[in-house]
C-alpha cells in the first residue's frame, strides 16, 4: 500500500471519530442543562429521564443561593430580608446549623435576642462544635440579663476557639467585662442590710 492511499484511510477514520464525538456531545447536551449557583457550577440531570436527582440538584442549588443571599444582607445589615432568605433555607434544610446560626444574628440584629437565643441553642444541638452559635449565645444571653448562660456560652467559645482566631480576643474581653460585674453585683447584694433588704421588698402583703 502506497503512503498516499495509508494517509487517506488515516484521515477518513479520523474524520469519522470526529463526527460520531460531535454527535455524542450533542447527545448529552440535549439531556443536560448548566445552572451556575452563587458558589459553583452544577450542571442539572434531565427532569424527565432522571427526575429524583433533578429534584435534588435543584434543591441544592437553591439553599446555596438563598443561603448566599443571607449572608450578604447580615453583612449589610438588612435584618428582615435575611431573615426571610433563611426562612426558606430553613424550610428546604431544616437541620442546617449554619442556618440556625445566621438566623440567631439575624434576629439579634433585629433586636429580638429571646428568639435570637433560642436559634442558637437550636444549632448547638444540631451539632456541638458550631463554634459561632456559643458566642451568639452568650451576646443573646447577655441581652438579656441571664449572666450564667452568657458566661457559660462564651467561656465555652474561647476553649474551642483555635489560637488564631478573629474574634479571641474579644471574647475573652467580655469575660472579664461581664465577670467583674456578676461579682459586684453579687458583692452589693451580699452587704445589704436587712433594713436594706426590707425596704427593697415590694411584696404586696
Amino acid at each position: 500500500m502506497s503512503q498516499q492511499k495509508q494517509f487517506m484511510i488515516t484521515a477518513t477514520v479520523s474524520l469519522v471519530f470526529v463526527f460520531v464525538f460531535i454527535l455524542l456531545i450533542g447527545f448529552l447536551s440535549d439531556k443536560t442543562q448548566s445552572i451556575v449557583s452563587p458558589t459553583k457550577k452544577i450542571v442539572l440531570a434531565d427532569p424527565k429521564l432522571q427526575p429524583n436527582q433533578h429534584a435534588r440538584q435543584a434543591k441544592a442549588i437553591e439553599i446555596d443561593r438563598r443561603f448566599s443571599q443571607a449572608v450578604i444582607m447580615l453583612h449589610a445589615k438588612q435584618y428582615d430580608s435575611a431573615i426571610k432568605a433563611l426562612h426558606r433555607v430553613l424550610e428546604l434544610a431544616p437541620k442546617m446549623p449554619e442556618a440556625h446560626v445566621n438566623m440567631g444574628y439575624a434576629f439579634l440584629g433585629g433586636g429580638d435576642a429571646k428568639i435570637a437565643r433560642d436559634f442558637f441553642a437550636s444549632a448547638i444541638e444540631l451539632n456541638l462544635n458550631q463554634l459561632n452559635a456559643y458566642y451568639g449565645l452568650a451576646v443573646a444571653s447577655e441581652v438579656l440579663g441571664d449572666m450564667e448562660s452568657a458566661l457559660g456560652a462564651m467561656r465555652t467559645y474561647v476553649h474551642l476557639s483555635p489560637k488564631d482566631d478573629p474574634y479571641i480576643a474579644k471574647a475573652r474581653a467580655a469575660l472579664w467585662e461581664w465577670q467583674a460585674a456578676r461579682d459586684e453585683a453579687n458583692k452589693n447584694q451580699n452587704t445589704q442590710t436587712p433594713e436594706d433588704l426590707e425596704k427593697n421588698d415590694t411584696t404586696i402583703k
